[in-house]
């Protein structure tokens, strides 16, 4: 069978200019490259089917080409895969344009969003035939062995010739990920650019670069996080040997960097030795990067990760007061944080990131500021505060359907900013207000207390970057609110993208007929960021 797989993006992404594409007329854009529709290709070609793959993040594959690859090719099945909220506006017009265009071809939504609401999203989005939970990989080969009976595929949600929904029972958690076959990279005509998080366009790297997926899961409780009820709180990986395997093939298609996009990497200490020795042993040189918890039991295994040629270490810091850690029920202390900070870079990992979040339920304007001023402690080189949001199938969700801030029958598909809806949370302009403040003096103490550690980050994106851009990046935050992106988050995200992400949550809250006309908007005002000299 001919399946095709298009993995599913807000617009807004970033591309070099013509004279660094690589092989031929291949695009390079900053972002993660779409490892789950990589992973499904590849299984599927091992059971000898035909996959295609999209990203919407190629300016050269827009909707319109899709359209017309589907009505060339015929595929059995169209596979439309996102992530988050923010996405499922666009899997919707995607959907109902294929449907227009074609009545018979299968079409299936997966991914995080549409697993924790499948029931809501069948009913909202009848054109799609199947909603599926979970893990895909033998999902989708059990779906294409009965496509017109998936009565006892389990996973699926899907409607009956009477058009009632039907929902069978949850696939079981597949814990043996070895099964599988390394990402299918190579079939899709699409680069990626190494950056710094949250696909800003800081580069640091232009070796090649992707992401691996060596486990899945996190098994605790952060209210705000989802990934502990998609994985049914189970943690699961990879062994050493396979993901080893995948680094020497990897080194062999000429990769030089890679970012393991695992939810906590930090989690079994054996495991990560046998890693690191492994890529040692077999003389692999792919820079690599990682995130995971600041409480792990791994950080004596700094040094051997710094030495296996980890370069980038994330945390996810969230708060310098521990009354709100405790109100995320982060389950860390501060001392905790600073302990694993100070361990990363003395290992010598060159950049360790710290991810916060502000406007948090509770917090109060001196919490706010305890954050910054414990940052400004922390030998982090990059940092990046973010208005904490709220969106279904969290805790917090959970909580704010029970205190009435929100409505599971009518808001189960938007995306709130806490600070909207939350009365113990700051308003958004005094939050605003707050930041733009202390990030000048964190940026400026950053810049004096530690200049030969934020010079050498500096220096990195200027061997990627033009001059002007990394000033401007350091002097935003000092300029005021100007039209365009609201202050910037400077040597950590480089280009804030509040205004991005309040336009995506003020999509998911338009109905579906006003968010096709603002998506058709955005698409014609679509700008693209160039990078280079």
């Amino acid at each position: 069978m001919r399946i095709f797989l298009v993995h599913i993006r807000d617009p807004q992404f970033y591309a070099i200019p013509a004279a660094g594409l690589s092989n031929g007329d291949v695009p390079r854009i900053i972002g993660f490259p779409p490892i789950g529709i990589m992973s499904l290709s590849a299984v599927l070609k091992r059971a000898g089917h035909e996959c295609v793959m999209f990203d919407q993040a190629n300016p050269n594959t827009p909707n319109d080409v899709i359209l017309d690859e589907i009505r060339r090719q015929q595929p059995n099945l169209v596979g439309l895969s996102f992530l988050s909220t923010t996405s499922y506006p666009y899997a919707k017009i995607l959907a109902r344009a294929i449907r227009e265009m074609d009545a018979d071809v299968k079409l299936a939504f997966g991914g995080v969003f549409v697993s924790l609401n499948a029931q809501k999203v069948k009913s909202q989005c009848p054109e799609v035939d199947f909603v599926c939970r979970g893990d895909g990989e033998q999902l989708i080969l059990d779906l294409l062995e009965s496509p017109d009976d998936p009565s006892n595929i389990l996973g699926v949600t899907w409607a009956d010739a009477d058009g009632a929904v039907r929902h069978n029972p949850d696939r079981p958690t597949e814990r043996d990920l070895d099964q599988w076959p390394i990402p299918d990279r190579e079939s899709l005509a699409l680069g990626f650019i190494e950056s710094m998080p949250l696909d800003v366009p800081a580069v640091l790297s232009l070796d090649r670069y992707t992401t691996m997926q060596t486990s899945r899961g996190c098994p605790w409780p952060c209210v705000f996080c989802d990934i502990p009820i998609f994985n049914d709180g189970k943690f699961r990986s990879r062994s050493p040997e396979h993901v080893i395997a995948e680094l020497k093939q990897l080194q062999e298609d000429g990769y030089g960097a890679v970012y393991f996009v695992d939810d906590h990497f930090l989690l079994q200490p054996k495991r990560i030795e046998a890693i690191c020795q492994g890529i040692i042993d077999n003389g692999i040189t792919i820079s690599w990067g990682c995130e995971g918890r600041v409480d792990s039991v791994c950080m004596d295994l700094f040094p051997l990760m710094a030495k296996a040629n980890c370069k980038s270490l994330m945390f996810g810091i969230e708060s310098g007061s521990q009354k709100i850690l405790d109100r995320l029920k982060k389950e860390q202390s501060l001392a905790q944080i600073e302990a694993a900070v100070t361990a990363a870079k003395k290992a010598g990992i060159e950049i360790v990131h710290g991810f916060f979040v502000v406007g948090s339920p509770d917090e109060t304007e001196e919490d706010m500021r305890k954050t910054f001023r414990f940052a400004s402690k922390l030998r982090i080189d990059s940092f990046g505060f973010n208005r904490l949001c709220v969106y279904r199938g969290t805790p917090l969700w959970t909580e704010y359907v029970n205190r009435g801030l929100v409505n599971d029958t009518t808001d189960w598909y938007k995306y709130y900013k806490c600070s909207e809806i939350d009365p113990t949370v700051m308003t958004g302009a005094e939050i605003n207000r707050i930041r733009t403040v202390e990030m000048r003096r964190l940026i400026a103490y950053k810049l004096l207390r530690y200049p030969l550690q934020s010079l050498r980050l500096i220096r990195r994106f200027l061997q990627h970057m033009p001059l002007r851009d990394v000033v401007y990046l350091i002097v935003k935050p000092f300029l005021g609110k100007k039209s365009g992106a609201t202050s910037s988050e400077v040597l950590s995200r480089a280009v804030e993208h509040e205004e991005m992400k309040s336009a995506a949550a003020d999509l998911t809250q338009l109905s579906d007929e006003a968010s096709g006309q603002a998506i058709a908007r955005e698409l014609a005002a679509e700008k693209i960021y160039t990078i280079g000299k």
